[in-house]
């Protein structure tokens, strides 16, 4: 889960044009935590993946690789 979860976050932010600064603002947590969860070095907690999830209007399924985007 980790890899897919991370290549699909980069890819959800890239493709919306966001820098991590931009993506870390709009979920209330630091530019670092962006570059940790996109690089698989740690996976966010329950209540950042809701707000993600809710950022880019998706599911978790759809964010960790259980079903297509």
């Amino acid at each position: 889960m980790k890899l897919l979860f991370a290549d699909n976050l980069r890819n959800l932010r890239e493709n919306s044009k966001l820098t991590q600064q931009q993506l870390a603002d709009a979920l209330q947590t630091t530019q670092r935590k962006v570059s940790y969860w996109e690089s698989g070095k740690v996976e966010p907690d329950l209540e950042n993946l809701w707000k993600i999830c809710d950022f880019f209007d998706i599911t978790i399924d759809e964010l960790i690789g259980r079903s297509p985007i």
